[in-house]
């Protein structure tokens, strides 16, 4: 897989081949653990051995500025999720 993105359906083909299961089930899990990930994440900061740490960052209200019409607009407050990977990902990334 060479593409920089992938989409849910590709991941859920691929797991399918790996292991398996059907498509549909596949989809499932991956929306599943989609979930599981969003709701610990919600509540604190998540950690997953080997893999790293998901961090909820709460970002402040602040002025933004259009760079074509340099016309400024309000960025509201709103929350963000911080990754940082462990580092065996990071080991396994640059072996």
């Amino acid at each position: 897989m060479n593409k920089k993105n992938l989409t849910k359906l590709e991941i859920s083909k691929f797991l399918s081949k790996k292991i398996g299961f059907s498509n549909k089930v596949c989809m499932s899990l991956i929306d599943c653990l989609i979930d599981i990930l969003v709701d610990n994440i919600k509540k604190n900061n998540l950690s997953l051995k080997n893999v790293g740490t998901f961090r909820l960052i709460k970002k402040n209200e602040r002025i933004g500025r259009n760079p074509k019409t340099k016309e400024n607009f309000p960025i509201f407050s709103r929350n963000s999720v911080s990754f940082i990977p462990s580092k065996s990902l990071n080991d396994k990334i640059n072996n």
